[in-house]
């Protein structure tokens, strides 16, 4: 009789093999680790988890919904500040400063799901700009307009573009290409692209394309599908027609080359695919071809700088750069959707950062885009993965987007601020990476906002009565950000240095149009905000001409503000009426017939319009670091190195963060603080009504 396999289970896992999903022995370091020469191999301190009966069931969860909301919706869980699922907090749960409680009640995982307008069910995580979307929505609607998108405003489809047939290509003739096009066509495309991707060390690129054209018969191989989809994305802003028989030849050519003989070429071809998709509003499908450039690049040894160095210096630097490129297209694919990404950094060894000859790192747009992205990366594993947030743990996120912005933020704005002295590709390529700072900044102090919001905004079921100091610093922190980003983006608008296809910046944007209204909404700064959306809008307008994405983008924002202004001037109107009708009883400015039955006219108490105030706005009055003048930029005079999670918010008090004393209270909050709405309703969002 065979003997019975018996499994062992270690009591702990590394953090590595918990992210890689493979066994771990539970030794310090595990075998895993040790063959890899990792020397990171970190064990977490494994939380005690509640029994799932302290959650609400499905159903519970679907009869809070609100009428206003529909039954497609998912239900309304950021409404209001939940009340604490855990027991009370003693001082043995922050026995490590950033480590979560024990107490922490288990959440679900559950897949989310948004419905396209063609029907098509299509995964959406939590740290996309469209999972805000869907929490502010719920919100507005359950609280101040069940009307506020309605299909008039929100008809077009946000996840792919929709177009026709495509078009199938003729393979026995190959589309023309103009040579005296050829200069302004790879320039567009190394503009447009600055930033994001360097594929090819573009100081050669003109010429080889050049002596590519001139070719009475060039080879139709994955060379020549690279030169049809340079021409073409360098062509989709000017004459489309022309663009899509480019990239359809190209593409074509490229799947028909695709086989076990990989290369550079192979690698190059499909992230061109993808970077054309992308700006054609095709996500889906860049996301899909991606995967084809991702693998081919670990097929070739891509992602480990000392197999690039035998091949020589020059080829080195373009693998090296080559597969930082295919980083930056990763992660934002990753976090725009909240999907996991295609290439796990783990195992690369491949440097982002460069120094020179006395020791300081050299300027590089690329490794800047690259470094702020791992940061956001790191943000969304550590918060979004996780479904957490404490102030410890933003601490530590803070200080690297300090770091980062003591390094690059002063230079690229400076980049950007003289446009005339410096080449439109680098101005685009720091736009870029500016625009990725503050969509971090963003995504990491947003669920304090949307705690704010729902604070401030009234409620008839339930209140949480607590101090908002710390929070309503990483609020504004928020609310800054998407200032500096809208403001930074149209200005460039107005000068025209911005091709119309940016869906790096079209995304981020959006997000920093969602945080302005939502600022406004919660009375951060009405009138400060109010400008600063109606930028983000321009802005979005002005990508609207050519993406679809953007205009979708623009009518919801512009729902929003709408929606909040209305609110705030009820809000004021009410305000007054109530003041009135208890000061006009002093000198019987109202008749008495006009008087509702039984009113008492008891002179008011004279601190009544303070306590309606409070009341309503909250325990504490909104904190905004904005200067409310309507004209002035509020930011031209602001150090770079100030916007940050920590030190720029209250420089006054001169810490950045409560101390442990305060963890106990702020804690708890954040413990009852429901992040992640799309978690809930058997993680089916469909949208389709509204959209």
């Amino acid at each position: 009789m065979p003997t019975p396999i018996v499994r062992t289970r270690v009591a702990n896992a590394c953090d590595i093999c918990k992210q890689r999903k493979v066994k771990c022995d539970g030794n310090s370091p595990c075998s895993y680790c040790k063959s890899r020469g990792s020397l990171s191999c970190h064990f977490s301190p494994a939380a005690r988890r509640r029994a799932r009966a302290h959650l609400p069931s499905p159903a519970t969860a679907q009869s809070s919904v609100p009428s206003s909301v529909g039954p497609d919706a998912s239900p309304d869980v950021t409404a209001s500040p939940p009340l604490s699922v855990r027991r009370p907090q003693t001082s043995d749960n922050f026995t490590h400063g950033s480590d979560v409680s024990a107490e922490e009640a288990d959440v679900p995982r559950e897949a989310r799901l948004l419905c396209d307008a063609r029907g098509k069910s299509i995964f959406i995580g939590d740290c996309a700009p469209l999972s805000l979307f869907q929490t502010v929505r719920q919100i507005v609607t359950a609280r101040v307009d069940p009307n506020a998108f309605t299909p008039q405003n929100s008809r077009v489809s946000m996840l792919e573009n929709s177009t026709s047939s495509p078009l199938i290509p003729d393979m026995s003739k190959a589309p023309y290409v103009d040579p005296t096009s050829v200069e302004q066509l790879v320039a567009s495309f190394i503009s447009v692209t600055s930033g994001l991707v360097d594929l090819f060390g573009n100081a050669r690129l003109l010429d080889d394309i050049s002596a590519w054209v001139t070719k009475k018969d060039a080879p139709k191989d994955a060379t020549s599908a690279v030169n049809y989809l340079i021409i073409a994305i360098g062509s989709q802003s000017t004459d489309e027609k022309s663009a899509t028989e480019y990239f359809q030849y190209g593409k074509t050519l490229a799947l028909s080359s695709l086989g076990g003989d990989l290369g550079i070429e192979t690698v190059q071809v499909f992230a061109l695919v993808t970077l054309y998709m992308l700006r054609a509003c095709q996500i889906n499908g860049s996301f899909l071809f991606f995967g084809i450039a991702a693998r081919a690049a670990y097929s070739i040894g891509l992602h480990r700088t000392e197999v690039n160095s035998r091949f020589g210096a020059q080829v080195h630097a373009q693998r090296d750069r080559l597969w930082k490129s295919l980083r930056v297209i990763d992660l934002f694919l990753s976090i725009s959707m909240g999907r996991p990404p295609s290439i796990d950094g783990i195992d690369c060894t491949v440097p982002c950062r460069a120094s020179d000859a006395d020791g300081q790192e050299k300027f590089d747009l690329l490794n800047a885009s690259v470094q702020i992205l791992t940061i956001t990366e790191e943000i969304v594993l550590q918060v979004y993965s996780r479904r957490k947030i404490s102030l410890p743990l933003t601490e530590g996120i803070s200080r690297q987007l300090r770091d980062w912005s003591s390094r690059w933020l002063s230079c690229l704005k400076r980049i950007v601020a003289e446009p005339n002295q410096e080449s439109g590709a680098e101005v685009i390529g720091a736009c870029h990476a500016m625009s990725s700072y503050y969509y971090a900044v963003m995504l990491v102090a947003r669920p304090f906002l949307m705690y704010e919001l729902c604070r401030r905004l009234p409620d008839n079921t339930t209140t949480v009565d607590t101090p908002s100091g710390g929070r309503a610093r990483l609020a504004n922190a928020c609310i800054d950000a998407a200032c500096l980003m809208a403001e930074s983006v149209l200005d460039l608008v107005n000068r025209r240095v911005l091709d119309r296809r940016m869906p790096l910046i079209v995304s981020w944007l959006f997000a920093s149009s969602l945080v302005l209204g939502v600022g406004l909404l919660g009375d951060f700064g009405r009138s400060i905000l109010e400008k600063y959306a109606r930028m983000s809008i321009t802005a979005l307008e002005y990508f609207a001409r050519d993406d679809t994405h953007a205009v979708q983008y623009s009518l919801i924002a512009k729902s929003l503000l709408s929606s909040a202004l209305k609110y705030l001037q009820k809000r004021d109107i009410d305000e007054r009426l109530r003041i009135a009708e208890s000061s006009s009883q002093l000198f019987g400015l109202i008749p008495p017939e006009e008087r509702p039955p039984g009113e008492d006219l008891t002179p008011p108490d004279p601190n009544e319009s303070r306590t309606i105030t409070s009341d309503f706005l909250g325990t504490d009055p909104p904190q905004s670091s904005l200067n409310h003048e309507l004209f002035a930029s509020p930011f031209h005079d602001i150090d770079p190195a100030l916007l940050s999670l920590g030190c720029s918010l209250d420089s006054a008090s001169g810490a950045s963060f409560p101390d442990r004393n305060q963890q106990d209270q702020t804690d708890h909050v954040f413990g009852a603080l429901n992040l992640f709405p799309l978690l809930d309703g058997n993680g089916h969002i469909d949208l389709a009504h509204y959209l």
